[in-house]
């Protein structure tokens, strides 16, 4: 049975709405699938990332999973990742991973904090060097 979600996570996405487009809906699909989560979150973090509205191509997730007992952090993420294969050859464009097992996310259910985006893109930034000399 699922245990309930992440309303408030803590600090990292505390205040975060549950996504709930297309991509998201893929990911959390693809996520039950593969790790049977007793918790899952997943959160667009896409416009805080200057990317045109409704653009999904940037997301965190907190997955809590019976999988990953007994793995290290990189086993998890691998994991994950290996869920999200297609997604992240072709939509998404970035993806922050917390992955705990239900006894970790018991005695401690908090998320480290996200860091705020620094805005721009690349091309941008080239473009402000290039017009400011």
């Amino acid at each position: 049975m699922r245990g309930p979600l992440l309303a408030a996570a803590g600090g990292g996405l505390r205040g975060a709405a549950m996504a709930d487009g297309p991509l998201a809906r893929a990911i959390r699909a693809k996520l039950d699938a593969a790790l049977q989560p007793t918790h899952l979150q997943v959160v667009d973090e896409s416009p805080r990332h200057g990317v045109p509205p409704g653009t999904e191509s940037h997301f965190a997730v907190v997955v809590v999973s019976g999988r990953f007992a007994g793995l290290p952090p990189l086993q998890r993420h691998r994991l994950v990742h290996a869920a999200l294969r297609a997604e992240l050859a072709g939509p998404l464009h970035a993806l922050a991973i917390v992955a705990r097992t239900p006894q970790q996310w018991e005695s401690d259910p908090s998320v480290p904090p996200r860091p705020p985006c620094l805005g721009g893109s690349k091309r941008e930034r080239r473009g402000e060097a290039a017009g400011n000399q």
